[in-house]
This record gives structure tokens, C-alpha cells and sequence, in this order.
């Protein structure tokens, strides 16, 4: 009994001691997690009739280590997405709402006060139904439905203290238009914003 007893003591010891020593080699300067949220400007890919809006966004984020960076993206843009593709160049669209759940990763360069870092994110982008209007009143254009699409998108941008500024190009597949045509779904994201928590220990 007293033989098993001291044999627990000796490897949690050794654990301990271990442990100590990792967290000495692989001290992190900042902390694991944070939450980055912001607005910005959303630039809809070529087409007739597109016009820019504004997004929202929300960012939990998990350190993996200091440089590495893995996090759960959800946005709103709200723009008028542009058609390609038809005759009529007379065509205006109504404004519609680009979800995204996507998840991202992305590398810093550094761990001083200016850090800039370079990623990509994946997932899934709601697109809510919209309607195109044209001079000629081409039947073609009609009503085009919601649907899903997956996509993807490189970014860039530097953390300043718990400033951010973040560019994302969203790439998300087209949409078929009834009667020829089609509606461009990517659109570049211009972010500003914070994060709250994450910062040097």
C-alpha cells in the first residue's frame, strides 16, 4: 500500500515537473482565445447593374500558438450583385444579403505590437433571392431564387494592438440566370474592427 502510494506521489512529481517544463519552453505571449467583430465595405464582383454596400461580421478565434490562428467566421454583406452575360446593358438589380459561415486560418508574421498575417477561410455562403430589372423588360430576367453555395476566400491583414484591419476575397460560383446570363456572386471585403481578449499575457 504505502509502496503504491509513494509511486503515485513519484509520477505525479514527474508530471509536474514535465509539465513545468513545457510551459517554460513553449510559453505563449498571448493568450488562447479572442473575438474579433467590426464592419467594412463590400465591393460585388463585375457585372451590370452592381452596386457596393456595407458587412458586418463576428470572429471567435483560437491560438493555436502565437503565429497560427483558427476561427469560426460569420458575416452579413448587404450590396447588389451584378449580372453578366445579356444584351441589355440597361439593367439594375435589387440590393440583396450575402451570408457566410466559414471557418479560416491565418499565419502572423510576427508577435510585436504591428502584426500582420496572411490566411484562408472555407464554408458555406447564403444567398438570398433578388430581382433584375431591365429598359427592354427582358423576360429572362426574372426572379432569382436563394439558395447555398460553397465557396472560399484568401485574406490579408495586421493586427495593431487590438485593432484590425482585414481584406477578404470572397470566391463563391456564379449563378444561373433563366434565359442566358449570369449573376456574380464573389465580392471583396474591406474589414475594420477589434478584438476583445487575446492579448500579450
Amino acid at each position: 500500500m504505502k509502496r503504491s502510494f509513494f509511486t503515485v506521489l513519484l509520477m505525479l512529481g514527474v508530471l509536474s515537473s514535465v509539465n513545468a517544463q513545457y510551459d517554460q519552453d513553449y510559453a505563449r505571449q498571448f493568450k488562447p482565445f479572442k473575438v474579433g467583430a467590426g464592419i467594412g465595405y463590400a465591393v460585388p464582383g463585375a457585372g451590370e447593374g452592381a452596386g457596393g454596400g456595407f458587412l458586418m461580421y463576428l470572429e471567435p478565434a483560437y491560438r493555436a500558438t502565437d503565429q497560427v490562428v483558427v476561427a469560426l467566421r460569420l458575416e452579413g454583406a448587404f450590396m447588389v450583385r451584378g449580372i453578366k452575360g445579356v444584351n441589355n446593358r440597361d439593367v439594375s438589380g435589387d440590393a440583396s444579403t450575402v451570408g457566410s459561415y466559414t471557418l479560416n486560418s491565418v499565419y502572423y508574421f510576427n508577435n510585436e505590437e504591428v502584426r500582420p498575417f496572411i490566411g484562408a477561410g472555407v464554408g458555406l455562403f447564403s444567398l438570398t433571392a433578388v430581382k433584375f430589372n431591365t429598359a427592354a423588360r427582358d423576360p429572362g430576367l426574372d426572379d432569382v431564387g436563394a439558395e447555398t453555395r460553397f465557396g472560399f476566400y484568401p485574406r490579408l491583414g495586421v493586427d495593431i494592438g487590438h485593432f484590425n484591419l482585414i481584406v477578404d476575397y470572397n470566391i463563391v460560383p456564379p449563378t444561373d440566370v433563366p434565359g442566358g446570363g449570369e449573376v456574380k456572386n464573389n465580392y471583396l471585403g474591406i474589414r475594420v474592427g477589434g478584438s476583445f481578449g487575446g492579448g500579450k499575457n
